[in-house]
């Protein structure tokens, strides 16, 4: 199993009054999704900028770090 750090950011918007994600987007690096996570906080309720980390062979992503936050967003550890 091999583990790695990838970094995404994750918008949300208002879907009959519930906070709901919307497309993930993956960065190259910290700083670049913190940049690409602040550029899109204008269009969106909430944005998040998050660092996981991903099972390679199986997709998927554990341990998410927050990064940036921009608005409201969902707390990914609450579940």
């Amino acid at each position: 199993m091999s583990n790695a750090e990838k970094f995404i950011i994750l918008p949300y918007r208002m879907n009959r009054g519930n906070l709901v994600p919307g497309e993930m987007r993956q960065a190259s690096s910290g700083p670049s999704a913190e940049k690409i996570a602040l550029a899109m906080a204008a269009r969106f309720v909430g944005v998040a900028a998050y660092a996981v980390m991903v099972d390679e062979e199986t997709g998927d992503m554990s341990s998410p770090r927050l990064l940036a936050k921009h608005g409201e967003i969902a707390d990914l550890n609450a579940a």
